[in-house]
């Protein structure tokens, strides 16, 4: 059941879960998120990054959506950081249903005339918008990009930026990175930080780079306005160490039925736990009233 991601994450943000947004880098994780999405009876989002595009070409949108439409889960397909119009504009003529425009390097004035521009276009199609106000931090070999440093979202300037831009949904800066954490210590998310934007902005709020925090302090976050919840690291992490393990033990192995499943199979244990960290876990019926 193909969403717009407005109506996805509106009974999400109402209800106080979130939903998971997974990146896809082939079709395997397509299957990983339908299926874990299925068995869970979880809402779910598929999400591409624009270098996930390039990999592999316009027409994999054609395949994702006839997926999408054929399963009864709700499910929306969002473009991950689309760094410019152009890059929106190509989602949505692939059908997307959501986009992303991250201007959040660009001064508050240009981010949010960007983004109100890409509001205007997306909205007349029915297609809704991420925006980001804040950085995320960025970690070594994470290819979705992020800063050096992290400069965390305002609450007051999220309260003006949404009203100037009237956007759907805000991805938030309170100290998550992209990708996978080096270091021993993760990070501490500022939940008191959070907790102010929610009291200022009355849209759903975004986490990125999902992957690799606490536990308890994921937790929280649907608790102050959080709808979505970005994962990419932790899920490709499983599938590709489930894969290498497999062809040291298998080095003839060349089959793709037979490398193949173990991997989607790990994949997809590390959705269905993140689905019920989010919260998300049975609430699919929720969409059918």
């Amino acid at each position: 059941m193909l969403l717009n991601m407005k109506n996805l994450l509106k009974t999400a943000y109402e209800n106080q879960f979130a939903v998971g947004s997974y990146n896809v880098a082939n079709s395997e994780f397509v299957r990983v998120v339908i299926k874990a999405a299925e068995e869970k009876k979880a809402p779910a989002i598929i999400q591409i990054h624009p270098n996930e595009i390039e990999l592999l070409g316009d027409e994999f949108t054609a395949y994702v959506r006839e997926v999408c439409q054929r399963t009864s889960i709700p499910i929306a397909i969002h473009l991950d950081h689309g760094a410019s119009v152009q890059d929106v504009m190509r989602a949505i003529r692939n059908g997307f249903t959501s986009v992303m425009i991250d201007a959040s390097h660009a001064s508050f004035e240009d981010n949010i005339a960007i983004t109100k521009e890409v509001v205007q276009l997306a909205h007349a199609v029915d297609v809704s918008v991420e925006a980001e106000l804040g950085t995320i931090g960025s970690n070594d070999n994470s290819s979705e990009g992020g800063a050096d440093e992290i400069l965390y979202t305002d609450p007051q300037d999220a309260k003006t930026f949404v009203e100037e831009t009237g956007v759907d949904t805000l991805a938030v800066a309170i100290g998550t990175s992209h990708g996978q954490y080096k270091h021993a210590g993760k990070p501490e998310l500022k939940l008191e930080l959070l907790k102010e934007i929610y009291q200022q902005v009355a849209i759903p709020l975004v986490l990125h780079g999902g992957s690799d925090n606490k536990d308890e302090e994921i937790s929280q976050t649907y608790l102050h306005g959080v709808s979505k919840i970005n994962l990419s690291t932790d899920m490709k992490n499983a599938f590709f160490q489930e894969m290498r393990n497999f062809l040291t033990s298998n080095q003839g192995a060349y089959e793709p039925d037979v490398i193949m499943p173990g991997a989607r199979s790990a994949a997809k244990e590390v959705v269905k736990k993140k689905m019920d960290l989010f919260n998300s876990t049975n609430h699919a019926n929720l969409y059918y009233k």
